[in-house]
C-alpha cells in the first residue's frame, strides 16, 4: 500500500539534512532529515524552504538545495517516472526512489498505471532490507531510511537467524505485480523471485507450515515462462527452483514419502543454470542453490547392493529415529559390531566401503540444508563411528562428502562446502583415517597429490563440489 500524498510537496534528496528553527545556518538544529522524507512546503526565505514534516509533526527551515519540489499532477507524471527509472538502479538511493515512486502513483491517472512502478518500488524495498541485514559500517544510516519508507506503507519483517537479525520486505507490491494482467514477464519474474527467497522464511516455523510454504513457492515459480526472460533472470529462476525442490525433497523424506522425483527435479533445475549469465552480484544465489541441492542429492539415487564382509543396515529406532548398524555378513546372526541412531535422514545410497581401511562411509542429513558424513572405522582394535560435519559452529548450510581413499598413506579424501555468516567456503581435504585429523587442505582438488591419483570415480562424476 502506498501512502496518499498531497500537493505542494518537496522530497528530501540528501541524508543528514538539518531542519532548523530559523532560515540561517547558525539557527538551532531541530532534527535530521533523510533521503525520501516528504515535506509540505509553506514558504521560502533566502535560500531556505519553510516546511512542515507530518511524520515528525514538526515545522522548520531546510536549505533549498536539500530538497526537490514534487508536483503531483498528470502532466508531471512522466518526469516523476523518469526519476524513478533512474533511481531504481542506484544502490544507496532506495528510500529516495521509493518516495518518487509514491509521488508518481499519486500523479498518474488510474487508467495509466502499469506494473512498472510497483516492480521498481518492490525491488528497491527488497534491496533496502538486504542492506539492513548486512554487517555494513553504514548500517546506522539504513535504520532511518527504513522509517522513511514506512510512511508509504512499505513494511518489513524481522527474523533472528543464528544470532543475527534478518530484515525482509513483506512483498505486498510483488503480489500486486502478479495480479496485474499487463505485467511484463520480467516484472512477473522479479515478483516471483522476491516472494520465494529462502532466507526470508521464518526459521521458527514448524515442519507442517514450512512444507506448505515450500509448495506455495514451487507453484509461484511455475507461473513464469522461461523463454520470455533474459539470460540472467532465467538462470536465477532455475537456481531458485532448484533450491525449492530440494526443500520439497527433504520434506518428503521427513514424512517417509518418496523423494526421488523432487530430488531429480532439483538436480535438473540446477543443471539448467548458466553461472556465467549471473554475474558477480547474483552468483551467490547459484552457490546457495548448489549447497541446498548437494545436501539432498543422494535422495535421487538408488542404493546399490553392498559387497564385502562388512555391511550397513538401517532400522527404525525410537519414534522419529533411524538406527544404523555395522554388521559382519559372514556372521548373520551375530550382534551388530556397532550401532548408532539419529533423527536425521540416512542416505543409504551413499554407502561406500573402503576394504583397504577397513572402513565404510555414510551420508546423513540432519537438517534441510546440512549433510554430514559418518565414518565407520577401526581404531585401536575396536570399531567406532565418527561424524564429520561441514562446519563447527551455527549450522546454516553445508555438506561434506567422501571423495576417495589413498591406501598408501591411509588418507580419507573429502570435499566440503559451507555457508557461514553469509559467506561460502569450499575446501578439499586429506584426513588420516585412524584419527580423522586434517593432514592437508586446498581450495581446489588438483592442488592435492592424492586427489589426482585416488579420487573416487563415482564422486568425480556425480559431485556438485566441482561447480
Amino acid at each position: 500500500m502506498i501512502l496518499a500524498l498531497t500537493a505542494m510537496l518537496a522530497i528530501v534528496v540528501q541524508d543528514h539534512a538539518a531542519l532548523r528553527a530559523a532560515p540561517r545556518s547558525s539557527a538551532t538544529e531541530l532534527t535530521r532529515l533523510w533521503q525520501g522524507d516528504v515535506l509540505e512546503v509553506r514558504g521560502e526565505h533566502t535560500g531556505y524552504l519553510k516546511v512542515y514534516d507530518y511524520r515528525r509533526e514538526r515545522g522548520g527551515y531546510l536549505r533549498a538545495d536539500a530538497a526537490r519540489p514534487a508536483e503531483l499532477s498528470e502532466t508531471a507524471a512522466p518526469d516523476l517516472l523518469a526519476v524513478l527509472r533512474f533511481l531504481r538502479e542506484s544502490p544507496g538511493s532506495e528510500a529516495l526512489g521509493i518516495s518518487y515512486g509514491a509521488a508518481y502513483l499519486k500523479a498518474v491517472p488510474p487508467r495509466a498505471i502499469t506494473a512498472e512502478p510497483f516492480d521498481a518500488i518492490a525491488q528497491m524495498a527488497e534491496r533496502l532490507a538486504d542492506q539492513a541485514s548486512g554487517s555494513t559500517e553504514h548500517l546506522a544510516d539504513v535504520a532511518p531510511r527504513l522509517e522513511v519508507v514506512q510512511q508509504f506503507g512499505v513494511r518489513m519483517r524481522n527474523f533472528e537467524v543464528n544470532g543475527r537479525m534478518r530484515v525482509c520486505y513483506d512483498g505486498e507490491l510483488f503480489h500486486r505485480v502478479l495480479t496485474l494482467p499487463g505485467a511484463r514477464p520480467e516484472e512477473r519474474a522479479h515478483a516471483v523471485l522476491g516472494l520465494t527467497r529462502p532466507d526470508c522464511i521464518d526459521p521458527d516455523l514448524g515442519p507442517v507450515p514450512r512444507a506448505s510454504i515450500d509448495i506455495e513457492r514451487s507453484q509461484l515459480l511455475e507461473q513464469v515462462q522461461d523463454g520470455e526472460l533474459n539470460a540472467m533472470t532465467r538462470s536465477r529462476l532455475h537456481a531458485r527452483r532448484a533450491g525449492v525442490w530440494a526443500s520439497l525433497a527433504y520434506a518428503h523424506d521427513r514424512r517417509r514419502e518418496p523423494s526421488g522425483a523432487a530430488a531429480e527435479r532439483a538436480l535438473a533445475e540446477l543443471l539448467a543454470v548458466h553461472p556465467n549469465d549471473l554475474g558477480d552480484d547474483r552468483r551467490l544465489e547459484y552457490v546457495d542453490a548448489v549447497l541446498r541441492v548437494s545436501a539432498i542429492r543422494w535422495a535421487a539415487a538408488s542404493a546399490a547392493p553392498q559387497r564385502g564382509p562388512l555391511t550397513l543396515s538401517a532400522t527404525p529406532g525410537d519414534p522419529g529415529q533411524t538406527c544404523v548398524a555395522l554388521e559382519d555378513a559372514h556372521r548373520p546372526r551375530a550382534a551388530a559390531i556397532i550401532r548408532r541412531c539419529t533423527y536425521g535422514i540416512v542416505r543409504m545410497a551413499s554407502i561406500r566401503a573402503i576394504p583397504q581401511g577397513p572402513a565404510l562411509v555414510l551420508a546423513v542429513q540432519p537438517l534441510e540444508s546440512w549433510r554430514e558424513l559418518w565414518v565407520f572405522h577401526e581404531r585401536a582394535g575396536s570399531w567406532t563411528v565418527d561424524v564429520l560435519s561441514p562446519g563447527v559452529d551455527n549450522p546454516e548450510e553445508g555438506y561434506i562428502e567422501f571423495a576417495g581413499y589413498a591406501p598408501g598413506t591411509r588418507r580419507l579424501l573429502i570435499a566440503r562446502e559451507v555457508k557461514d555468516r553469509g559467506r561460502f567456503r569450499r575446501s578439499f581435504e586429506e584426513l588420516r583415517l585412524d584419527d580423522l585429523a586434517l593432514v592437508r587442505q586446498a581450495s581446489r582438488p588438483e592442488l592435492l597429490r592424492d586427489f589426482g591419483r585416488w579420487q573416487d570415480v563415482g564422486w568425480r562424476q556425480d559431485t556438485l563440489a566441482l561447480h
